[in-house]
């Protein structure tokens, strides 16, 4: 009887694991913060958040760029340091559901007196129940 050659059949499955390593990482950013964004009724013309600078806005009106606190006088003078290594750089605001839209619309003023042209806000579809929803999108401004 002939014997069945698995070494296909092992690569195949080694090369699946490496894919699904590789994009449960992309996830982990959404998932450290604790933001519960709003949802909204339409979703289908938004697209997906793509690798960018990102901005919690907190119920309490705490600010944070990319997990680090800030103030709002510092977060203009770090986008605006960045921005001059970077004139192409993408911010994504994530403001709580339950914050005053204050909140974030003092970032955004931060954000455009620092000069930052690509802005969007992060949202979930309405229904979803997870905090870093894998199915959070941006709406870019």
């Amino acid at each position: 009887m002939p014997a069945i050659n698995l070494t296909p059949m092992l690569d195949i499955v080694f090369n699946l694991i490496i894919f699904f390593m590789v994009g449960t990482r992309f996830v982990d950013a959404e998932k450290k913060v604790d933001v519960k964004v709003p949802q909204v009724k339409h979703s289908e013309n938004m697209s997906a958040v793509p690798d960018k600078r990102l901005v919690n806005v907190y119920q309490g009106g705490g600010i944070s760029l990319d997990g680090r606190d800030l103030t709002l006088d510092q977060l203009v003078s770090q986008l605006g340091s960045d921005r001059r290594q970077n004139p192409e750089m993408a911010i994504t605001i994530r403001g709580d559901a339950k914050s005053d839209f204050q909140h974030v619309a003092a970032v955004l003023a931060a954000c455009s007196s620092a000069g930052v042209k690509n802005v969007g806000i992060s949202m979930s579809p309405d229904g979803s129940k997870n905090v870093a929803n894998r199915g959070s999108r941006t709406k870019n401004l």
